[in-house]
């Protein structure tokens, strides 16, 4: 009769089971931080879908003299052609956290696949690709961006290319950073072993594991492009520099913010109140991934 015995298996031989995206996201609204910034991104984004249905003219319709204070007719008073300020804002943020949110998009999926490729590659492809990545990322996302719109023109897929282009490199560092000590663990020679195909442990192993930073990291990069979008609004290079738009606005409204400053200030607080938001977000979400304050809980 054979005998069966019991094999040890040492603590770092165990894999750690992968951090799942969603688990993270329903640990991290825990914090009060968190719910906090989901709060303030719910209404500004509330604002931008509703608003264009519920504002009480249309973005471009004179409404009363130039300049004119809140009251009457416009809550938050006129700007400098007389249009109603309070309908601008309720029609001026979509195209913003539109171009953000795809941007942002293309730039988390090129980073990671290119950073999980280069971690899992060990070898002259990671240091190619890696070096390519720091030359883009040496280059300001808002200069690129400039260049873009100076050489093609301020069309929506020039700005949402030219971010995307410059969000992928930092998202790329950091799935690498996340992926190489993953790519040592002994489940991933155990995968190859068994002739997993690459793809599969890249999508399967490495990615799971990585999910937390890469999380706190797109939040981040949101912010960044919400910022980079209105300035180049702000400079008069959105893609209708004549709609509404709350970069354009400021811009527009600037000279008269002793005078009436609503047309300015509006979506100012719009636009702080959406990258505190998403700034307070991917901070809960790094709090959570790290284990801090898991105990006591900001709660």
């Amino acid at each position: 009769m054979s005998q069966v015995s019991d094999v040890a298996i040492a603590p770092e031989e165990v894999p750690t089971p992968p951090i799942r995206g969603t688990s993270l996201l329903r640990r991290s609204f825990r914090l009060w931080r968190t719910r906090i910034g989901a709060a303030l991104v719910g209404v500004i984004v509330l604002v931008a879908i509703i608003g264009p249905h519920v504002a009480p003219y249309g973005p471009s319709t004179p409404v009363g003299a130039p300049n004119s204070n809140p009251g009457g007719k416009a809550l938050l008073g006129t700007d400098y052609l007389g249009q109603d300020v309070l309908s601008r804002v309720l029609n001026g943020g979509g195209s913003i956290l539109v171009m953000a949110v795809i941007a942002t998009a293309i730039g988390l999926i090129a980073g990671t696949a290119i950073g999980l490729v280069a971690a899992y590659s060990r070898n002259a492809l990671d240091d190619v690709v890696m070096r390519l990545m720091d030359v883009i990322m040496a280059l300001p996302q808002i200069m690129l961006a400039l260049v873009a719109v100076a050489i093609v023109g301020p069309h929506a897929w020039v700005i949402v290319t030219a971010i995307a282009l410059t969000t992928a490199p930092r998202i790329a560092r950091v799935a690498r950073g996340a992926a190489q000590p993953v790519v040592e663990r002994d489940f991933i020679a155990c995968s190859e072993a068994m002739g997993v195909p690459r793809w599969r442990i890249l999508s399967g192993e490495l990615l799971p594991n990585t999910l937390g930073p890469l999380m706190v990291e797109a939040s981040l990069r949101l912010t960044y492009s919400i910022g980079v979008i209105a300035a180049l609004a702000f400079l008069g290079l959105s893609p209708n520099p004549n709609g509404a738009n709350w970069g354009t606005m400021i811009q527009q409204n600037e000279i008269v913010l002793a005078v009436q400053p609503w047309g300015a200030a509006a979506p100012i607080i719009c636009i702080a109140l959406l990258t505190m938001g998403t700034g307070l977000i991917g901070d809960g979400i790094a709090r959570t991934a790290a284990g801090i304050d898991r105990a006591r809980g900001d709660e």
